[in-house]
């Protein structure tokens, strides 16, 4: 694998920070709004800054035959579960330690690559994501009486993960002619309507009037992290090979940790801090090169 250009390494250190401290307001917004009426409200922003940055830049949002089906799919994993199950998650575990969970996707990435895929996994990249393992374990090794006291917080932040390794293959592997930014849009629009259904179904009769943080965080997760995150995302998986494309997005819950202990209180332990030291290697080791001899 080549050096990983100045490119790639803006954007991944740009998603860091976007995905890892949003996982803290999280917790804010859904003190108030029940999850899919929070949802509902991110991706309808969402859908209308990226529409409108489409427009400015020129681009067609036209989908290539064929690919309505793979989109959907994508859709599915990428957004709509993910955007539920991350939620509900929240709802049961420390937001920092949802995350966690949550990004078990390069793990979830290099089982399903090398057992379905036969995708080889090379000395230096099996390093890694034995140590990016490590890491996950040591985030979550303080808290396993709470995953034991809570089994859907577990269940949702894992299944959060395992969809969105499925979803990042359904991208990677599919050819997108001409689709840029439009890829991410119509990802985003497809996983709305299933959401909003559901909002309207369930918790349509109980929903009050948020209060002016709960909105102006729903406001920023739809524009910033969603919307600006996820085209940032899905333009990394295109940059790099599948299984350093998940493995990259590791640091992102040592953000999500790192905001839980600042915002929220949350505690930190010293092998959490451990696993910080833990994930800066297992990037180096996926992104960085070994030098030829």
């Amino acid at each position: 694998m080549d050096r990983a250009s100045p490119k790639v390494l803006a954007l991944l250190a740009g998603l860091t920070l976007l995905w890892g401290t949003n996982w803290s307001m999280f917790s804010v917004a859904l003190r108030e709004l029940p999850v899919l009426v929070f949802r509902t409200g991110s991706l309808t922003v969402a859908v209308i800054v990226l529409y409108a940055i489409v427009k400015l830049r020129g681009e067609s949002l036209a989908v290539p035959p064929g690919r309505w089906l793979p989109l959907i799919a994508a859709s599915m994993m990428n957004l709509t579960v993910w955007n539920v199950a991350t939620s509900l998650a929240v709802l049961y575990l420390p937001s920092g330690h949802a995350s966690v969970l949550s990004y078990t996707m390069p793990l979830w990435v290099a089982v399903i690559g090398f057992a379905i895929y036969r995708q080889p996994l090379t000395g230096r990249l099996l390093a890694a994501l034995l140590i990016a393992a490590a890491a996950v374990v040591a985030l979550m090794a303080p808290n396993f009486a709470s995953y034991a006291n809570a089994p859907w917080g577990l269940f949702w932040g894992l299944s959060a993960g395992l969809c969105w390794a499925i979803g990042t293959f359904i991208v990677k592997r599919t050819s997108w002619p001409g689709m840029g930014l439009s890829l991410t849009f119509w990802q985003i629009a497809a996983s709305w309507p299933p959401i909003a259904l559901g909002a309207l179904l369930i918790d349509g009769p109980t929903v009050r009037w948020p209060s002016s943080q709960a909105i102006a965080v729903t406001f920023y997760t739809g524009a910033i992290p969603m919307a600006l995150g996820t085209s940032a995302w899905f333009a990394l998986v295109k940059l790099l090979p599948t299984q350093v494309a998940g493995l990259s997005s590791i640091a992102i819950p040592i953000v999500a940790v790192a905001s839980g202990v600042i915002f929220l209180h949350e505690p930190l332990s010293p092998l959490q801090a451990l696993a910080i030291g833990s994930t800066v290697i297992s990037l180096w080791l996926a992104l960085v090169p070994a030098r030829s001899s």
